[in-house]
Formats: structure tokens, sequence, C-alpha cells
């Protein structure tokens, strides 16, 4: 497969007022559209950060289920100037990107499979293809077991490492762990798109599943996040947030442990307990009120 490698500015510089009236040059994250097009057919336009593009339209199309491997794809062609006259675009100071995918077969019935849209929760409205929700029935994942002080591990990491949050803010990141080695880090302006991005990670690094993988997120664990880790093959997922109604749901019908609120040395197991192996000896204690 042919990638660009398409590499875009993550955060911009703006002029702002704080509480005390005065002026000061403060980052924020840079946020453009990017159009994907599969064999000349337009399929939908994604906000990014642009980090990482070509993984990002890899990973979705991963995670649309509009493609079966990795194989299927000739090239991934970015280009943050081609989008400048598209409409809709004007006015967002060549914020606009086009992503060229060229396939080897092309996609069977596209326009069947891309006819029904949910729009999602994710943070700037995503949306995933409707047919994804009939198929959570044929998703198996594999055993696999965490451990608390590896849990305790993967958030230390998280807290340790350096990201356009710590100096912009507004972002969301995700990461792919092994045990408590973190493989893959990835921001965006919407976790879909971070798991989308290590999504196509994994496939670009021959990973066809993430058996004895972790996953995390800075966002809470909606069903659509919790859908794609499950199709990824991944049993573990955990968040610095919390979960919604129909995540639990999801992950409970699955077998997909579910790990939120997990900060420091605290952390809520939502579902399928029996994959974190608890150690509550390593927990802080309540100071004893007298």
């Amino acid at each position: 497969m042919r990638l660009t490698q398409a590499r875009a500015p993550l955060t911009c510089d703006i002029h702002a007022v704080n509480e005390h009236g005065v002026h000061a040059v403060t980052s924020i994250p840079a946020e453009r559209s990017l159009t994907v097009y599969v064999d000349k057919r337009e399929l939908v336009t994604l906000m990014t950060l642009g980090a990482s593009p070509e993984l990002l339209v890899l990973g979705y199309l991963r995670n649309q289920r509009l493609v079966q491997s990795a194989h299927d794809i000739d090239s991934i062609t970015v280009d943050w100037e081609a989008g400048d006259g598209l409409p809709g675009t004007e006015g967002l100071l060549g914020n606009a990107g086009v992503a060229a995918v060229k396939t080897r077969s092309g996609i069977q019935d596209i326009a069947q499979k891309t006819a029904h849209k949910v729009v999602t929760t994710g943070c700037g409205q995503g949306s995933v293809f409707g047919h994804l929700m009939d198929e959570i029935d044929s998703i198996r994942l594999p055993v696999a077991v965490l451990t608390q002080s590896q849990l305790y591990g993967i958030t230390n990491a998280i807290r340790l490492q350096e990201s356009t949050y710590k100096s912009a803010g507004s972002v969301h990141a995700c990461a792919l762990f092994q045990g408590e080695e973190m493989l893959a880090f990835v921001e965006d302006v919407g976790r879909h798109n971070a798991i989308d991005t290590i999504a196509g990670w994994m496939w670009m690094h021959g990973i066809g599943t993430g058996a004895d993988k972790v996953f995390y997120t800075t966002g809470r664990l909606t069903s659509e996040m919790v859908i794609k880790a499950a199709q990824m093959g991944v049993p573990i997922v955990v968040s610095r947030s919390g979960i919604t109604q129909m995540g639990y749901e999801v992950a409970q019908h699955l077998g997909l442990c579910a790990i939120g609120r997990a900060t420091n040395r605290h952390f809520l197991c939502y579902s399928a307990q029996h994959r974190l192996q608890l150690q509550p000896e390593l927990a802080v204690r309540s100071p004893v009120v007298a």
C-alpha cells in the first residue's frame, strides 16, 4: 500500500484575553476538514487535527467494515490544498483537504453499505454506517486479563505522555497498550477519529487483532467506541471518563471489559470484571474518619 505523509501543524497561536484583562498569545488545536473519496466517489468529510490523516482514513474504512484487509487498498493520497475549492470550504483559510483512496478491486455494494448513517455522540458529531449495529453478534473477543498493577501503569504512562492536550487543550487522546507498554498514541479533535487512526496503525503494523492489547481513551465510552474497539479485537478498554448506557449494554453483550473514571489509582470496572485481576492492596486507602 502506498501512503503519502501529509502532515499538518497540530496547533496555531491566537491572541486571547485572560481574567486579568491581559492580552496573551495562546496555542489552540488546529482543526481542518478532510473529504474522503473512495475510487473517485465522495464518502465522508472528517474533521481532524491532521496528524496522521492516511492512518485515520485507513482506520475509518476498517472500522466501518468497508474493507476487510489493508491489502484491499492500493493507495491513500492526502492533499491539504486540494480541498480549497470544494463547495462549503470558503473562508476556511486553506484548512480543507482531500484524501483520495484507490482500492484494488473496488468496494462491493458501497452505495448500499453507506446509505444509512447514524449520527453518534462522538465529538464533532461522528457518524457510523447503520449496518455496524447489525453485526455485533458476529464479534467474538479473545480471552484476556489485565492486572490492577498494569492498569495503574497505563494511567501513569498517559499522565507522563507529552501531548497537544497539555499545550493547547481541546483534544481527545487514544492509545494502544500491550501490558503497560504504550505501542501507539494518537490525538485528534474527536475520540472517534483517534480510535480510527489507532485501527489504521494496527493494520499498517501487521496487527490483525488486539488479543493481548488494551485500548485507552480520554473520552467517554459510548456504544460507538465500544463497538470499534471490539471490531479491532481488543477485549479491554480503559477511559479517563465514564460510560453511557448503550456503551455499557454493548460491552455487557460482548463480554468486553470496560473500565472508566481511571485516574491516578481510582477506577470503576463496569463490565466483564473477570478480565480484571484485582489487587486491592495497591489502591489508595481512604482516610479513616473518627
